[in-house]
């Protein structure tokens, strides 16, 4: 089903990885943003660098549930391993946490509860695209 997508958007070839330990969370990302991307999901940090090898990624979406338990350290792994990869973690509201990411090297946020259109929103603006929004007229 797609909902809202843009054609541009579904060809654009952009490739996003959906990393975390929290599978309703992880495959919640990847329906709401697999009609518009290529969207992958992992539950280790081991299978993303795996197969970084042979797909990579514009984009790594990580879950506070990956974080908390690899350890800040996750974003340097990431960046360091796969040349010019942008992460956005996904977690409810909690400046301490975001503040200890960002300085470990995330590079962007989507706060939860999620939405098709906030989080959307959030990867096209970390992959560099506008959003045009949906317009809808009354006959």
């Amino acid at each position: 089903m797609q909902i809202g997508v843009e054609a541009d958007r579904a060809v654009d070839n952009k490739r996003v990885f959906v990393l975390d330990t929290d599978e309703i969370t992880r495959m919640a990302a990847v329906f709401m943003l697999h009609d518009e991307n290529e969207t992958h999901e992992f539950g280790s940090v081991a299978a993303v660098l795996d197969k970084a090898k042979e797909w990579k990624p514009d984009l790594i979406i990580l879950g506070e549930a990956i974080v908390q338990s690899e350890g800040m350290g996750i974003f340097k792994e990431l960046s360091g391993a796969i040349s010019e990869v942008k992460t956005l973690l996904m977690t409810p509201p909690n400046e301490d946490f975001v503040a200890k990411c960002r300085e470990s090297g995330l590079n962007g946020v989507a706060f939860k509860p999620l939405t098709v259109e906030k989080l959307r929103d959030r990867v096209d603006a970390m992959l560099g695209r506008k959003r045009r929004g949906i317009a809808i007229q009354a006959l």
